[in-house]
């Protein structure tokens, strides 16, 4: 990377590819059924972590105030995608999981991913898209704070 330009574009060009793979994603929950999740209740669900995440760290992860999180929470928990509980690290918390019925919706949309993956490595070719791959996951470990 030589110019500025070149730097400017690179983050343009990832925010591209995720927002293409997002969207492509949501489109197949919808596809599927599942239409009373919003994109942003979806971001939201997307950043929940497998033993449950604080609303805190759901809001922080995916730029937005915790008020907009805990509404979003709010709305999932009430179609039944969500839960919360206690969090067993500290009595006064609350964790946000998901539920058994938002699986068949985390199925859709990863099935449309790998889809979405199939497609870009036969654009590129599975090398390519393969050491892609690999190097975001090294930067990973200094830009995911969540990781």
């Amino acid at each position: 990377m030589d110019t500025a330009g070149q730097r400017q574009e690179l983050g343009i060009l990832l925010f591209v590819a995720n927002r293409a793979l997002e969207k492509r994603a949501f489109d197949a929950v919808v596809a599927a059924g599942f239409t009373d999740i919003t994109l942003s209740q979806a971001r939201v669900a997307a950043r929940i972590g497998p033993h449950g995440s604080r609303v805190s760290d759901l809001a922080e992860q995916a730029r937005i105030t915790k008020q907009s999180a805990a509404a979003s929470v709010e709305q999932l928990e009430a179609a039944g995608y969500v839960e919360r509980v206690p969090d067993p690290t500290d009595g006064r918390a609350r964790l946000v999981r998901l539920t058994a019925r938002a699986r068949p919706v985390a199925e859709a949309a990863d099935a449309e991913v790998r889809r979405t993956l199939a497609e870009w490595a036969e654009h590129v070719g599975p090398e390519r898209l393969q050491q892609m791959h690999e190097t975001l996951r090294d930067l990973r470990d200094i830009t995911d704070p969540w990781h």
